[in-house]
C-alpha cells in the first residue's frame, strides 16, 4: 500500500504542546504514516527585528527533542540546511522528488497561515502538488463550502459533500480539521521565559531543559 507523508512547517520558536497535539490529531484523522516537522531557517513572513528568533540549529534541536521516540513523527532538517529564505513550495518539491510517485503527500498549515496563502511563493503550485490539511481551533468554525476559503483559493477548489472536503482541479484535496484548543502560543512561551516564569506543561520537559541550558529567550544559561 502507498504511504501518506505530511509536511508540518513553521518557525517552532519554540515548539510547544499545541503544535504536537495538532499534529497528532491530524495524523490520526488524515490517516498519515508520517508527519515531518520542518523548522524554517529564515521564515519569509517573520520580521527578525521584532521577533526573538532563536538560531535555526537550536529550533531544529528542540523539535528533535520534542518528538524523540514518537511513532509517526520525524524532524526534517531540509530548510535549516538549505541556504536563503525558507519557502514551503521548495520543500514540497523536494519531498515529491524523494518519495515514490504513489506516495500521498500533504501539507499542514494553521488557518491564519492559510488565510494569507496568497502571499506565499508559488502558492498555486502547492495546491497542484499535494493535499492541504488546514487546522483550526474552537471556537473557529468555517462553512462547508467555498466561502470557507480565502479568495485566492476559491477558483481552484470545489466542495464535495461526498468526501467532506474540497477538490482541487488537479485532483488533490483540501480538508479542514478542527483540533483541540490549547491556549498556548510560542510568543507567550517566550514572554514567560524572558520574565523568569514557569513554562512547565506548555512545552515538553526536554525542550524546556534545552532552552535553559542554551540560555534562549532571555533565560540564564545553565552551567552544565
Amino acid at each position: 500500500m502507498s504511504r501518506a507523508v505530511a509536511i508540518f512547517g513553521g518557525t517552532f520558536n519554540p515548539i510547544h504542546l499545541g503544535h504536537l497535539r495538532a499534529a497528532e490529531e491530524i495524523r490520526e484523522a488524515a490517516g498519515l504514516d508520517e508527519v515531518r516537522f520542518v523548522p524554517a531557517a529564515l521564515p519569509p513572513h517573520k520580521d527578525p527585528t521584532t521577533t526573538a528568533l532563536a538560531p535555526a540549529a537550536d529550533r531544529l534541536r528542540m523539535v528533535e527533542l520534542a518528538i524523540a521516540g514518537t511513532p509517526g513523527f520525524r524532524a526534517w532538517s531540509i530548510e535549516v540546511e538549505r541556504a536563503g529564505t525558507s519557502y514551503s513550495i521548495d520543500t514540497i518539491r523536494a519531498l515529491r522528488a524523494e518519495v515514490p510517485a504513489d506516495t500521498r503527500v500533504a501539507f499542514m498549515m494553521g488557518w491564519d497561515a492559510f488565510a494569507d496563502v496568497h502571499t506565499w511563493k508559488d502558492f498555486e503550485a502547492i495546491f497542484e502538488l499535494c493535499d492541504v490539511l488546514v487546522f483550526t481551533r474552537p471556537p473557529d468554525v468555517h462553512p462547508a463550502d467555498e466561502r470557507a476559503l480565502p479568495v485566492a483559493a476559491r477558483q481552484a477548489f470545489r466542495y464535495d459533500p461526498a468526501i467532506g472536503a474540497f477538490r482541487h482541479t488537479s485532483g488533490h484535496r483540501l480538508t479542514m480539521h478542527q483540533v483541540t484548543s490549547f491556549a498556548i502560543s510560542a510568543t507567550d512561551v517566550r514572554r514567560r521565559l524572558g520574565a523568569g516564569h514557569s513554562v512547565r506543561f506548555l512545552v515538553p520537559e526536554t525542550v524546556e531543559a534545552y532552552i535553559r541550558h542554551r540560555g534562549l529567550y532571555g533565560t540564564r544559561p545553565s552551567a552544565s
